[in-house]
């Protein structure tokens, strides 16, 4: 009985493998793409220089300040080769949020946009849920690439709609909260609450959010291995 010799593996194949695999392992994360944990630093910052500035020089030192502050993050971002989307939205949003506290007259109301930005996002998910279609999920395909094929599998919107609304919990606690705080005029407490509600609490979420992408995952590629279903014929 005559058996097939062993063929040397071809050495392109492999170095092949080895460099998708090596792409692959660098393909920036979901939370590489949003900052990395410098953005929670660089979020920080310009809000703590705002309430220090207003305490000590008044609003307008304070306004100036802020926005200052933001276009040397911006600045370093992009002499450190960073990404640019997390550092210019920041800053736009440091400068909207100026603006806002400028034309009220008032340091709260450099808070006033992102309380009403809170609302809005929660009611976007909490409304994604009811139309059967969680934005955590559509959100995570688009990051990932991996698509929105688990819309057509039920067990996998499940997982998604929990995932969802603990996004929807997190944005709803911020309105409460320094909605609240921004009634009782309390400015330092609201930048506290800015920070502590912002990026550790957003991360708790975010766990939720992959423990649903993780099941889906293990279900989508359960059934892909399995194959479609056996047709039955008359």
């Amino acid at each position: 009985m005559m058996t097939d010799p062993i063929r040397p593996t071809d050495p392109r194949t492999t170095k092949s493998a080895e460099s998708i695999k090596s792409t692959e392992s660098a393909k920036p994360t979901a939370l590489e793409q949003m900052g990395g944990a410098t953005g929670m630093v660089y979020t920080m910052l310009p809000v703590v220089a705002f309430v220090v500035a207003n305490a000590s020089l008044g609003l307008t030192a304070a306004i100036a300040t802020a926005v200052g502050v933001g276009i040397v993050l911006t600045v370093l971002r992009l002499v450190r080769k960073e990404p640019l989307q997390p550092a210019l939205s920041g800053l736009f949003g440091v400068a909207v949020a100026s603006f806002v506290a400028w034309k009220t007259g008032s340091a709260k109301g450099y808070f006033l946009l992102g309380i009403w930005t809170s609302l809005l996002f929660a009611g976007i998910f909490l409304l994604s849920v009811v139309v059967r279609r969680p934005l955590a999920g559509i959100v995570w395909g688009a990051l990932n690439g991996t698509g929105t094929a688990w819309l057509k599998d039920k067990p996998s919107v499940r997982y998604y709609d929990i995932a969802t609304l603990a996004l929807t919990g997190v944005f709803a606690a911020r309105f409460v909260v320094q909605q609240w705080l921004y009634e009782e005029d309390s400015t330092g407490w609201l930048a506290f609450a800015r920070i502590a509600m912002g990026y550790p609490l957003l991360a708790l979420a975010l766990l939720v959010v992959v423990w649903a992408a993780r099941r889906s995952g293990k279900r989508l590629k359960a059934q892909a291995q399995a194959g479609p279903p056996p047709t039955s014929t008359p």
